[in-house]
């Protein structure tokens, strides 16, 4: 079956109250959709990459109370985990679907990644388009558009702060008619991630 996108009763599952409700719901509307285009974009990123990449899709097994306000694919080129690696997301809050290279706080590395961006600026200030955005905490929805940004404070706090993050991407707001069209918007996560991994590589330099 084609992928059709995303509706609008897939955000409103973030309105449910209580968590079992909540991961019900998740786990019949959203997991499927990410199954179905977790492997085609999985596929894409190990052949531009010529390296094997998995796909993990969110569990949120540690919770017990809370239902989760996110939720998400992640591929990363380790098959057991993605947090200690940079790795791709889409995943959705309850007002927009979002588009990530993720650099999160569990990375063994970050250090010595945050010093290689630093370095090397320009991959952001030239090489992304003006719609993309920088987020400094995965868990919420707070990001800032990449040219109102000061990308060496970011970079400086990602290097310093032991829970500091950075993700880099795009965002489409819930009511945006090209989440209910699953060709377009594949092609758009496709573009994203052609345009993030150069950033990707040289996070392993």
């Amino acid at each position: 079956m084609a992928f059709k996108g995303f509706t609008n009763e897939d955000f409103q599952t973030f309105q449910i109250d209580g968590l079992d409700k909540r991961m019900a719901a998740i786990r019949e509307r959203i997991q499927p959709k990410f199954n179905e285009i977790g492997q085609l974009l999985t596929d894409d990123l190990s052949a531009q990459l010529q390296n094997e990449m998995y796909l993990h899709i969110a569990k949120h097994a540690r919770r017990t109370i809370n239902p989760p306000k996110d939720t998400w694919l992640a591929i990363a080129a380790n098959k057991r985990g993605y947090k200690q690696h940079p790795h791709f997301q889409v995943g959705l809050f309850d007002d927009h679907l979002f588009i990530w290279l993720a650099f999160i706080y569990e990375l063994p590395e970050k250090e010595k990644i945050a010093k290689t961006f630093l370095k090397h600026q320009d991959v952001f200030t030239k090489n992304l388009p003006n719609d993309y955005y920088v987020s400094l905490d995965h868990t919420k929805k707070d990001a800032s558009p990449l040219n109102q940004l000061d990308v060496e404070k970011a970079l400086e706090r990602f290097r310093d702060v032991k829970k500091a993050e950075f993700l880099v991407g795009r965002h489409i707001l819930a009511g945006d008619p090209i989440l209910r069209d699953g060709d377009k918007l594949l092609t758009f996560i496709r573009q994203t991630f052609k345009t993030l991994i150069p950033l990707y590589n040289l996070s392993y330099e």
